[in-house]
C-alpha cells in the first residue's frame, strides 16, 4: 500500500510539474538551453548521491550512538526509502523509514527522534550557508526567525517533557485518542533527541550537515557556470540555493515544490540573470535534487518490499517448513 501511494503521488506530482513547465515554456521559451542542462545533469546527480551518502553516515552514526547498529547495505536502502515520500510538508513522509528500520530492531520513537534531530541540523547548516552572501537584512532576518522558531518547537518539548504530557492529557479529555497517541509518540521522540546533545554528536551532526548541503550549493554554482551565468560572486552563487531551500521549507508545500523554484528565480533575476536562464537553473537543480531523490527512494523502497515478500514466501513454503521442523 505504501508503495502504491508513493508511485501515485510521484506520477501526480510529475504530471503537475511537467504541465507547469510546458505552460511556462510556451510563454517564455525557457528551455532553449536544455542541451546545456542535459550535459551537466549527470554531474549534479552524482553530487546529490554523494550528499545522500554523507547524510546517511550521519543517520547511521546517530542510531549507533543510541545503541542501534544497523547493517550498512540494508540500512542504506532503508534511509534512501524515505526520499520516496520527501515531497511532503516538512518532509514528514520520510518517516516511512520506520517501516524498514523496525525489523532491524530500531523502534519508531528512535527513528522519529533521529529524523527530528537531522532536520534541525539541516536547517542550521542551510541557514549558515545562506548567510554567506545574502545582503538583504530583511531576508536574512526572516530566515533566522523561521529557523529559530523551528528549533524552539524541537528543543522546548525535549527540555520540558511535561509540555507534551499536558497536551496529550488535554487531547484525551476532548476524546481525541489518535491525536493524543500521536502526541505521546512525538513527546517520546523529542525527549529521545537529548541522547545526542553531546559535544561529539553535535559537532559531527553540524559538520556532516554543512558538508552535504555545501556540496549541493556548490553543484548549483557549477550549474550556473555551465549555463553561462556571469557576474555573480562565489558567495552569492553558494548562498542562493540554501536561501531558496529555506523559503521552500517555510512555505510548507510538499517538498517546497514551486516555492523553492520561485525563490531561486527571484534571487537570480534580482541579481541580473535573465528570466529564461533563471528558470532553467531552478528546474535543473530541482531535477538533480528533489526529483532524483524521489526516484532513488522509490527504487530503494521497491527493493526492500521485494526482499520482504521473498522472505515471507520462503518462510511460508512447504520446503522451508519441513526444514524448520527437521
Amino acid at each position: 500500500m505504501a508503495m502504491k501511494r508513493a508511485l501515485a503521488g510521484f506520477f501526480l506530482l510529475t504530471a503537475l510539474y511537467v504541465g507547469a513547465l510546458v505552460w511556462i515554456d510556451a510563454r517564455r521559451q525557457v528551455f532553449d538551453g536544455l542541451i546545456a542542462l542535459a550535459g551537466v545533469l549527470p554531474v549534479l546527480m552524482a553530487v546529490s548521491l554523494v550528499t545522500y551518502a554523507v547524510r546517511f553516515a550521519r543517520w547511521r552514526w546517530l542510531l549507533a550512538r543510541a545503541g542501534h547498529v544497523t547493517p550498512v547495505g540494508r540500512g542504506w536502502l532503508a534511509y534512501l526509502s524515505g526520499f520516496a515520500f520527501t515531497a511532503t510538508p516538512g518532509k514528514v513522509g520520510e518517516l516511512i523509514r520506520i517501516r524498514y528500520h523496525q525489523p532491524m530492531g530500531v523502534p519508531a520513537s528512535r527513528v522519529i527522534a533521529a529524523f527530528v534531530f537531522e532536520r534541525a541540523f539541516d536547517l542550521i547548516a542551510v541557514l549558515g550557508l545562506a548567510a554567506l552572501s545574502i545582503r538583504d537584512s530583511r531576508l536574512m532576518s526572516l530566515a533566522l526567525v523561521f529557523v529559530v522558531l523551528c528549533l524552539v518547537v524541537v528543543t522546548l518539548p525535549a527540555r520540558f517533557p511535561s509540555l507534551m504530557d499536558r497536551m496529550r492529557a488535554w487531547l484525551d479529555r476532548r476524546h481525541l485518542p489518535r491525536a493524543a497517541s500521536l502526541c505521546a509518540v512525538l513527546g517520546e521522540a523529542f525527549l529521545g533527541c537529548r541522547i545526542w546533545l553531546t559535544p561529539v554528536d553535535l559537532a559531527i551532526s553540524a559538520g556532516l550537515g554543512l558538508v552535504a548541503w555545501g556540496a549541493t550549493a556548490l553543484a548549483f554554482s557549477h550549474l550556473l557556470g555551465r549555463l553561462g551565468v556571469t557576474g555573480l560572486t562565489g558567495g552569492d552563487a553558494l548562498a542562493m540555493y540554501p536561501m531558496a531551500m529555506l523559503a521552500g521549507a517555510a512555505s510548507m508545500l510538499p517538498g517546497g515544490i514551486g516555492s523553492t523554484e520561485a525563490a531561486l528565480v527571484a534571487l537570480l533575476t534580482t541579481s541580473g540573470v535573465g528570466l529564461a536562464v533563471a528558470v532553467l537553473a531552478a528546474v535543473g537543480i530541482r531535477l538533480a535534487t528533489l526529483w532524483f531523490a524521489i526516484v532513488c527512494g522509490l527504487i530503494a523502497a521497491f527493493g526492500l518490499e521485494l526482499r520482504s515478500q521473498t522472505t515471507l514466501a520462503r518462510s511460508a513454503s512447504p520446503t522451508t517448513r519441513r526444514e524448520d521442523a527437521a
